[in-house]
């Protein structure tokens, strides 16, 4: 199974950000692997709403440059938002699709890409276009979420609307966890041009106080606003009480809710 009914990125770019503290620790993980240096020309591919690049950049300050860039437009507008509020100036997003990079051959030392390698159109694709603009001996470095079984928030809402809604129309649990696999990964990677490739196995627990909070993020966020919408509004808050249910094993002794998910940091040297 592929589905690929991704969310309407452009739609929630500016509601996406209730999970960015979620997914900071992965940022943190990433650029640990990236290992940036001063001088660096950087590219960060499928930036969203400019997570990590802008974190990076305000690491480094004026010792490197950096571009972010995302195929949703509206991703792109929040992100460069973001930087012009904070006065970050060492770094632009521009709009573009990972599969047609608009740079020339070997322009930067380094890229990196959370969670957006395996919802690309092409990966394969989009590998190359990487290596392409990657300086010989240049490092890459992406996160990529794991197995099915090991992302828990995504399979839930799989789970639930499964027996409501064709394939088409759920949420794009293998597409998300399509190169789940580090065999699988470290191939793709061998035949767009890297070497030196070290895949390693991560946790990224989600925590809230309650699932009353978890289910007000993921409301917010319209992350399965598609699928809800597909549905009669008297099924909303069924389908609420089952994900509650499958979520209940993961509510500590006070309430708070802690998710494990488990993701892939993969690092690689351009030939």
């Amino acid at each position: 199974m592929n589905n690929d009914n991704q969310p309407d990125w452009d739609r929630i770019a500016e509601k996406f950000d209730c999970w960015t503290p979620l997914l900071a620790p992965a940022g943190e993980a990433l650029l640990s692997a990236l290992n940036s240096q001063c001088g660096d020309k950087i590219i960060d591919i499928a930036s969203g709403t400019g997570e990590p690049a802008l974190t990076l950049a305000k690491k480094m300050g004026g010792a490197v440059t950096i571009t972010g860039t995302d195929a949703a437009a509206g991703m792109v507008k929040a992100a460069n938002s973001k930087a012009q509020s904070a006065s970050v100036n060492n770094i632009e997003f521009r709009c573009m699709a990972a599969e047609q990079l608009d740079f020339a051959d070997a322009t930067f030392d380094r890229a990196l890409c959370r969670f957006g390698v395996m919802l690309f159109d092409d990966a394969a694709q989009g590998l190359n276009e990487i290596a392409r603009v990657l300086k010989p001996g240049g490092r890459f470095s992406c996160a990529v979420w794991h197995t099915p079984e090991t992302i828990p928030t995504l399979l839930w809402s799989y789970q639930v609307f499964k027996e409501r809604l064709p394939e088409a129309q759920l949420p794009p649990l293998y597409r998300a966890t399509s190169l789940g696999e580090p065999e699988r990964l470290r191939q793709l990677l061998g035949n767009a041009g890297f070497d030196d490739i070290h895949i390693d196995i991560h946790r990224l627990d989600y925590t809230f106080p309650s699932f009353a909070a978890y289910w007000a993020t993921l409301d917010d966020s319209e992350l399965i606003k598609q699928q809800l919408d597909a549905l009669p509004a008297d099924t909303h808050e069924t389908i609420r009480h089952e994900i509650e249910q499958l979520a209940e094993p993961c509510l500590d002794n006070g309430g708070q809710l802690v998710i494990p998910h488990q993701y892939l940091i993969a690092s690689a040297q351009r030939r």
